[in-house]
């Protein structure tokens, strides 16, 4: 008998069919008061999520593959109560985030933008565009240091960037640990915000952050729009108290607020960390290799 499957969110379409013709897939409408009792895995991600009412329902729950880095739909209390184990395709994505991660660090350090309106609005006939910063011997803060942040590390070393970190705990690594988050954003000349979503993080990089970047300061975030405080944002930027921001992700996607669009010196990406078919392919085979390593009795490919 094949294995039950509560598939909350689908896979990409050629791996949900790999899903669908190896387990038996109960969609997000099933009803859980018949067959909640024989669901042994859940495939969801951080958006669908997974509640602490639908895991009391599914009392043979023996795991939760998400298809999502992001976990800050899923109740991981309520998984951790059971031991039940949660896995993730992080570092199936890691590559894709770090690309983007670094195109808005170089669009953002580099003023791409204005730079492109200097040649289009014909002010280069007038005047050469005013001179820039070197990005080779500043330092890159990087709020989580995790398989994503890790290997944005990786790129900007490349570049000549000096590392710097905050994370819950010191990591053995050759970089330099700061022990809160404003002091490594006082240490740093860009700030790159790579950590999970959810009410633990939600609003850490606040103002008294902000300011500790500074005026000549620029604001990276790939993570989560939760996990910075968007009115203090637009306020630092309005008033100059913070040279510039690169988001791939806000608050109220995918409309964000109209005064942060309206801000100086930033640039907005519609949250494409990820988001090339090769990556969500990979992602999504994780997602089932994850799977057959359960009900294998492999060890998790991608454990959380």
């Amino acid at each position: 008998m094949k294995p039950a499957i509560l598939c909350l969110q689908p896979l990409a379409p050629a791996r949900q069919a790999q899903l669908e013709s190896t387990y038996e897939v109960h969609g997000p409408d099933a009803d859980l008061a018949s067959v909640g009792a024989r669901i042994a895995a859940v495939v969801t991600d951080g958006h669908k999520g997974l509640t602490a009412d639908q895991i009391a329902r599914l009392p043979d729950l023996a795991l939760v593959a998400s298809g999502s880095a992001g976990l800050e739909g899923i109740d991981r209390a309520a998984l951790a109560a059971r031991g039940i184990p949660l896995t993730n395709p992080a570092p199936a994505l890691a590559d894709e985030v770090a690309d983007v991660a670094m195109m808005l660090l170089l669009a953002g350090w580099k003023q791409l933008p204005a730079l492109d309106a200097h040649v289009r609005s014909g002010a280069w006939g007038q005047a050469e565009f005013p001179l820039g910063r070197a990005l080779a011997g500043r330092t890159l803060g990087i709020l989580g240091l995790g398989t994503i942040g890790t290997a944005v590390a990786r790129r900007a070393e490349a570049f000549g960037l000096r590392i710097a970190y905050h994370s819950r705990h010191p990591k053995p690594v050759p970089h330099a640990y700061e022990p809160t988050l404003a002091s490594l954003a006082g240490r740093s000349d860009i700030l790159l915000v790579i950590v999970p979503g959810g009410p633990e993080t939600k609003g850490m990089v606040n103002r008294e952050v902000l300011d500790a970047l500074g005026p000549e300061g620029l604001l990276v975030n790939v993570a989560r729009g939760s996990v910075v405080d968007e009115p203090a944002l637009i306020e630092a930027l309005t008033a100059g108290r913070l040279g510039g921001a690169a988001l791939d992700v806000m608050w109220n996607e995918p409309r964000p607020d109209p005064r942060l669009l309206a801000c100086p010196n930033l640039i907005v990406t519609p949250h494409v960390g990820s988001a090339t078919q090769d990556t969500r392919d990979a992602m999504s085979r994780m997602v089932l290799d994850n799977l057959a390593a359960h009900f294998a009795g492999r060890p998790l490919v991608s454990p959380v």
